[in-house]
């Protein structure tokens, strides 16, 4: 398929999309694998019941890539990880044309007068917060700021799908929606398959801790760790110990 020369991009355009996609699909993968681990760090109970997930279906042998992005808690744990910290907290976006934003719940004017759509004018820039909608309590529960993976293992509230939220992945705003979802969407999913098999590896020979090193999440382009809150270096100390 050849496009026509009013769709070809620029050379500088392509370079631009093509940064932003390897941006989309692999910081965001590595940062959310440092983040799970991070958190299984946090809940040994947790990380026990995974490990033992996985070494059941290891079977004391290598596991197959098809068994293994089936374990129900190992995609749980990613999942509910993407629910909670998404990568990338913030989207910016402007309005193509007027337009009327419905809510999701009516709120109240400041004439004290209901309001169920709010204006938005050609050329508005918006910031969309995708944590704030993967933890409206109103769709996820009063629990909604709590990690519990579980939540993923049984049926989802019924309230999540009359929410008719467009996320592209798993009822979550975590990779934007619509035709102006996330580039790097497709991509990043393979990469948080490969991250899938990273755990697997990982928590099969080793058990993770915390360390004396405070460890803080920094917000960016996409949040990444730090030790300390002085600290720009990425980075983050776990303690390591052999499983016999």
């Amino acid at each position: 398929m050849i496009a026509s020369e009013g769709e070809k991009h620029t050379d500088e355009e392509l370079v631009a999309q093509m940064s932003t996609f390897i941006l989309g699909g692999m910081d965001t993968t590595s940062n959310a694998l440092s983040r799970i681990l991070h958190l299984l760090a946090q809940k040994p109970e947790v990380q026990e019941r995974l490990r033992q997930e996985i070494l059941e279906a290891r079977g004391g042998d290598d596991i197959a890539y098809d068994d293994l992005v089936k374990l129900p808690y190992l995609e749980a744990v990613c999942r509910e990880t993407m629910r909670l910290y998404p990568p990338v907290q913030f989207v910016i976006r402007a309005a193509a044309k007027d337009m009327t934003l419905p809510l999701f719940k009516p709120i109240q004017a400041c004439d004290g007068s209901p309001m169920s759509e709010v204006a938005v004018p050609k050329d508005t820039m918006i910031v969309l917060h995708s944590w704030g909608c993967n933890t409206n309590k109103a769709v996820w529960g009063d629990d909604a700021y709590k990690w519990k993976p579980e939540c993923w293992l049984g049926e989802l509230p019924k309230v999540l799908d009359e929410a008719r939220i467009p996320g592209v992945y798993s009822n979550l705003m975590t990779f934007s929606g619509g035709g102006r979802a996330c580039i790097g969407f497709k991509f990043s999913q393979l990469e948080m398959n490969f991250a899938e098999v990273v755990l697997s590896v990982l928590l099969s020979a080793f058990r993770f801790e915390r360390s004396e090193r405070p460890i803080t999440w920094n917000s960016s382009a996409v949040i990444y760790p730090t030790t300390g809150d002085m600290n720009t270096q990425p980075q983050m100390f776990l303690k390591l110990s052999k499983i016999a």
